[in-house]
């Protein structure tokens, strides 16, 4: 409950705010936030399945999130992001619909 208020207060404040992402990170983010949102519907998946852990919850979207970035950023330095960007892109979307299937299937009961 606090987490979602958390989030709430969050999205709020950068709606207000108005942050600008700097040049550098630009190319990071969208591979954070997919990588955030796999963390994200792991979570609700494990909670509804009644296995969630707030201590495994965190430790999995801050390493979801630095290895998704590292990879990018490893992939930036060879030559090869974009390649590994996508790759990854396709992997955590394939696991966020796999999450999503369990949820919709566990929330309606199909």
């Amino acid at each position: 409950m606090i987490g979602a208020l958390g989030l709430m207060v969050g999205i709020a404040l950068g709606l207000v705010f108005d942050p600008t992402v700097p040049v550098w990170m630009q190319p990071y983010l969208p591979i954070a936030v997919v990588a955030a949102l796999d963390a994200l519907f792991g979570a609700l998946r494990a909670l509804l399945d009644g296995i969630f852990s707030d201590k495994v919850f965190v430790v999995s979207f801050i390493a979801n999130v630095l290895v998704a970035v590292l990879v990018v950023f490893i992939g930036d330095r060879l030559g090869v992001g974009g390649q590994l960007t996508t790759g990854i892109i396709v992997v955590l979307s394939i696991r966020i619909f796999s999450n999503v299937a369990a949820i919709r299937r566990h929330l309606l009961s199909a």
